[in-house]
């Protein structure tokens, strides 16, 4: 079972935020089968079957064990994720979108900001698990509390300073073997395109040549460079 698991798709997001269904698969971070989930939640056996299948259909609980008891087979399921985060890919073109309007003082604009970075991780992570391969990604969590108004701003000023001094040093435009990082309180690398139209993994061997220069610079991969001739396997 994965700690957290990213949905994508809208069929799976509707699956998952229709009540019934919810309160499975938080019954089932545990193991269990529907005569178990009919009992514990005052349901009867076959609508939470019926629930079950939709689950199971959307890969959101998976068959663990099948039990044979008399006549009957009695089929355990469990979650596939302890919790669950719907990307803003489902929304499709209404998704937020930083790009339209970048203001660092606008809420909104943070808004969009997480949006998009749970659209990128949750690529990541999908392309990872379909290759084997983790996904190498850093994050810092802090708390600050400001005495007064000027002194968050102040705060604001320097972080970005600090921030661009960062990013100028170590930012390689024209790095073959370079990746392209978004960093907005955590890092991580910035899904690329496939041929099928597919967002890449950590892991997927794409290649990255010179990259054309771009208004906020990008931070390259931290880890250690190919050898040459080989593709970046990230």
């Amino acid at each position: 079972m994965l700690d957290v698991a990213v949905i994508e798709e809208p069929a799976a997001a509707e699956a998952s935020l229709d009540p019934i269904r919810s309160r499975i698969l938080a019954a089932l971070a545990e193991p269990g089968s529907a005569a178990m989930l009919a009992g514990r939640l005052g349901l009867p056996r076959q609508k939470v079957n019926y629930h079950l299948k939709e689950l199971e259909r959307h890969h959101l609980v998976e068959l663990v064990e099948e039990r044979r008891k008399g006549n009957v087979t009695e089929r355990v399921y469990r979650a596939t994720a302890a919790s669950y985060v719907i990307s803003p890919v489902t929304l499709a073109a209404v998704s937020p979108d930083p790009d339209r309007a970048p203001d660092r003082l606008s809420a909104r604009w943070l808004l969009a900001l997480g949006s998009r970075l749970i659209q990128e991780v949750g690529t990541l992570l999908t392309g990872s698990a379909r290759a084997g391969k983790p996904v190498a990604t850093f994050a810092l969590d802090a708390q600050v509390r400001f005495a007064s108004a000027a002194d968050r701003a102040a705060f604001a000023e320097e972080l970005t300073q600090a921030v661009t001094t960062l990013v100028s040093r170590y930012h390689d435009e024209h790095s073959p073997h370079g990746r392209d990082h978004r960093l907005v309180v955590g890092l991580h690398p910035i899904p690329t395109a496939r041929p099928d139209g597919g967002g890449d993994s950590e892991s997927a061997a794409t290649p990255h040549g010179p990259q054309p220069a771009a208004e906020n610079p990008r931070l390259p991969d931290p880890e250690a460079e190919p050898e040459a001739g080989q593709e970046d396997p990230r």
